[in-house]
């Protein structure tokens, strides 16, 4: 096996020449252009396959009007396939099915390299040159939600396992790096990968000792029994309690053995600071740049995971619901090497993870036992009492960065759980004034995403409350900072439940209590893998299987968007004769 390491990964023939390679083992295809970055899920793969001595190219984008797919030729172990960053069709189209014209992760920036379904279209190109080919497997986060039947809003159907579909012979699903290890040794080895945890496969018989979920046809037939196979697949994602699924596709059987273990400290540790080269390979570059790069490319991620289960949000299925966190001086290394690139400017502009104030602390019972399947670590109105929020390491790890010579600014960029500030009775408040006077670039997001108590205890958020105690927090420390710095929130329409009533109880909350009128919302897209695309298929509660409001039309979801963003919305209430409080 070759162990060079390689400034990129080769993505031409060219560079594969120069490494005297004549066949790569894997080849990894993506929905992205190679993006070399630790915030990208198909450089992280490519890593850790070549610390392990395998000969590893990336193809991001190919062409799918040509032969592109073999310009590096055929490997010798496996084809890797994802659709990228995010999912093809989430990232090709609105949340009402209108074409997106741009992309983040394509060069120039103009929509046109990621097709739909990317999945599905480059197991097809794969299947097309090379009819007797190597295994084909599929990873990231397309395939990872759809790896049992689910709903695609797309169609306005339920659609079988992407395995049925893609005519792949394995998926690897979740953040999966503990499963590519053992399953690309597998196939180095010659041992059956289908014992690997975290892989999932189709088989002409089931695994009995595997909970046998509802079938396809079951699911069809009848509602509740998608939501009871939804709630199989999400009670068992975590490696320490998980038991394997089986689901019945007509005459097959789609299996997904256990999840794999996560990373430890010292494993998120190393993985971290693999020779990533934080940028676009040369191969893109004619085309343009990556507008992703602005934000990821002087990024810090310090963890994985989140535990707090919004409905509408797939992170705590793909990525788990127990946080891994990266050791602080690790962390503290990482903005250290950043001082050495010649491009940077002094300044971080994340240090964070799927939500902020998540990093270093978790709970003790979970850490032991695994996630609980009839409770979750927090509710609508309440934080389970066995979760002790913490934010002091966050504290500590902040000061640190600002002390590393040559770093101006470290951002806090990503999102953040408000409601644990007010929750956190020790640290809450000297964590929100540390980001006050040094970690925000004139204002903070928070995710409120609606007010009304119904519809907040649908998405599994917070109630106001919480909201309305960390505002005057962040109102008071800005006060004493002399500065001024806004809140800016992101809000949802048109979810499961929300109805016009809704949306003007939340325009006069912003108007009266948050003292700002919204400039943007966001109409709720259903993606694959969450609670909320359940309650929009099934118009049902999938806790009480009570029916729920479900708006399906695109003219009054977007009526919807409209009454919270409207400037004129007093005035015209006035004028339809409306009364201010209904």
């Amino acid at each position: 096996m070759n162990n060079i390491k390689t400034k990129f990964l080769p993505t031409t023939k060219k560079e594969m020449d120069a490494l005297g390679w004549d066949q790569c083992d894997v080849i990894l295809i993506s929905g992205d252009a190679y993006i070399d970055s630790p915030f990208i899920g198909v450089a992280v793969v490519g890593r850790i396959l070549e610390q392990l001595g395998f000969k590893v190219g990336i193809i991001g984008q190919p062409d799918i009007k040509s032969d592109d797919i073999t310009r590096l030729g055929e490997p010798k172990l496996y084809w890797g396939v994802s659709g990228g960053s995010i999912d093809s069709m989430v990232s090709n189209y609105t949340a009402t099915k209108k074409f997106r014209n741009s992309d983040d992760y394509t060069p120039g920036g103009k929509n046109d390299k990621r097709p739909d379904r990317a999945t599905l279209v480059y197991t097809n190109l794969i299947r097309r040159f090379y009819k007797n080919t190597v295994p084909v497997v599929l990873g990231g986060i397309e395939a990872s939600l759809r790896r049992v039947t689910h709903y695609d809003y797309w169609t306005n159907k339920l659609r079988k396992p992407v395995l049925f579909d893609a005519k792949a012979d394995y998926l690897i699903y979740g953040m999966g790096e503990m499963a590519i290890r053992e399953f690309s040794l597998a196939l180095r080895d010659g041992t059956d990968p289908r014992k690997v945890r975290g892989v999932c496969y189709i088989s002409k018989e089931p695994v009995e000792e595997y909970i046998q979920l509802p079938s396809h046809q079951e699911c069809l037939d009848d509602k509740e029994k998608y939501i009871d196979l939804f709630d199989h697949f999400y009670q068992n994602n975590d490696p320490i309690n998980a038991n394997g699924l089986c689901q019945k596709v007509d005459t097959r059987y789609a299996i997904q053995n256990p999840p794999c273990d996560y990373l430890d400290e010292k494993e998120m540790d190393e993985i971290a600071m693999y020779p990533y080269q934080r940028d676009l390979h040369p191969y893109h570059k004619p085309e343009g740049k990556v507008k992703c790069l602005e934000t990821i490319k002087f990024s810090i991620q310090t963890h994985h995971g989140c535990w707090g289960e919004c409905n509408f949000c797939a992170i705590g299925v793909h990525q788990g619901r127990t946080i891994r966190t990266r050791s602080e001086a690790n962390i503290i290394q990482e903005a250290k090497d950043f001082t050495k690139m010649k491009d940077f400017k002094g300044i971080i502009s994340d240090v964070g993870g799927p939500t902020a104030n998540m990093y270093g602390y978790e709970c003790g019972k979970k850490l032991k036992k695994g996630t609980c399947d009839d409770i979750r670590c927090v509710d609508f109105d309440r934080l389970c009492k066995v979760m002790k929020v913490d934010h002091s390491r966050s504290i500590k790890l902040l000061r640190d960065i600002r002390e590393v010579p040559g770093v101006k600014k470290a951002f806090v960029a990503s999102g953040l759980r408000y409601d644990f500030i007010p929750a956190d009775k020790k640290h809450g408040y000297t964590y929100l004034k540390e980001l006050v006077e040094h970690h925000i670039s004139g204002q903070m997001k928070v995710a409120p995403e609606h007010t009304s108590d119904r519809v907040l205890k649908l998405m599994g958020k917070p109630g106001k409350q919480p909201l309305i105690e960390f505002k005057k927090m962040y109102d008071r420390l800005n006060k004493e900072a002399g500065k001024k710095q806004f809140l800016t929130y992101y809000l949802i329409a048109a979810h499961p439940g929300c109805e016009e009533r809704d949306m003007h109880e939340l325009k006069q909350f912003t108007t009266h209590e948050l003292k700002m009128n919204p400039e943007q919302a966001q109409v709720f897209t259903p993606t694959p893998g969450t609670y909320s695309a359940v309650m929009y298929y099934t118009e049902l509660d999938p806790e009480t299987r009570k029916p729920i409001f479900v708006e399906k039309d695109t003219l009054r979801k977007e009526k919807q968007k409209n009454i919270v963003i409207d400037k004129k919305y007093y005035q015209r209430r006035k004028s339809s004769g409306a009364s201010m409080q209904s």
